[in-house]
């Protein structure tokens, strides 16, 4: 036998031994790996979904979930216009913080209510004891904004920060429906993306991120909506928005080990904070069982 032909022997051989040994420890090293996570949130969507679909005839849902700590996230019909009535204070109270920030406003600066523009009825405290004229701080009209829903502050800011400049910054921190024809429309998808920039601004402002959080979180809206049906110790802040069939709640659960987004938007329902009750019921028990596995 020449020399050659042993080497290629000996290869051949040296290689069956080689798949053997692999054979072996392939399996065995996988038998040491973690198993890997379900893929996003497919059970909680599919629990949403046939929860939408049943109520199909009676009004029409939007739903954006997103998980802060895994960063998965989730709609239906997220990207549907419902008007946004209330809920869209807490962006345009952003932009105000944001500018002072950015030094270019201030909490003390003082704004003349103008009965003629500002005056509307509804949610708030500003229409039953104010004159016109009555000059009102910046920091007040958005705390005002936030915890009373107070729509004679919300138009006093709106009148002060210009509606343009606002849809200019809704844009810029990633609004895609934004004033649609001058309307105030949004959407579901848009409103979490309007909780996530509050949680960014916190990150990068401290002070003036966690008191638009704590106006959030004390609000005479704290029984409705997103928060009616989680325990009272989890925080929740949180904007509710209602107008005529329109019923909406957009906000932050922190919950422990588990935060999440949660934006609800309903249209044509009978009681629709009730509907987003149910809805934030679901995702509070989906995120509560993820806490413990």
């Amino acid at each position: 036998m020449s020399y050659k032909s042993t080497i290629t022997k000996r290869a051949k051989i040296i290689g069956v031994l080689i798949c053997l040994v692999l054979l072996y420890l392939v399996p065995a090293c996988n038998a040491f790996k973690k198993p890997m996570p379900q893929e996003g949130c497919e059970a909680l969507r599919q629990q949403l979904q046939a929860y939408v679909d049943a109520r199909a005839g009676e009004g029409r849902i939007g739903i954006y979930f997103r998980d802060l700590a895994e960063g998965n996230s989730l709609g239906i019909n997220e990207q549907e216009p419902i008007g946004a009535a209330s809920t869209i204070k807490a962006p345009i109270v952003l932009y105000l913080f944001q500018l002072v920030a950015d030094g270019a406003i201030s909490l003390e600066e003082e704004v003349a209510y103008q009965a003629a523009t500002d005056h509307q009825s509804g949610a708030g405290a500003i229409q039953f004891f104010t004159a016109d004229g009555t000059p009102y701080s910046l920091g007040t009209l958005a705390n005002l904004a936030i915890t009373l829903s107070d729509n004679i502050a919300w138009n006093m800011l709106e009148r002060r920060l210009g509606i343009e400049n606002i849809a200019n910054y809704l844009w810029s921190i990633g609004g895609t429906t934004v004033y649609p024809e001058g309307q105030n429309i949004s959407t579901a998808q848009d409103m979490g993306t309007y909780m996530q920039a509050i949680l960014n601004f916190r990150d990068a402002h401290p002070e003036l991120g966690e008191r638009l959080l704590d106006y959030m979180s004390h609000t005479i809206w704290d029984q409705d909506g997103i928060p009616n049906r989680i325990p009272n110790e989890v925080p929740v802040a949180h904007k509710v928005g209602s107008l005529r069939q329109i019923a909406n709640d957009v906000g932050i659960v922190f919950m422990q080990n588990r935060p999440y987004i949660l934006a609800v938007m309903t249209d044509g329902f009978k009681d629709g904070f009730a509907v987003i009750a149910e809805i934030s019921e679901m995702v509070y028990n989906y995120q509560l069982q993820k806490q413990y596995k």
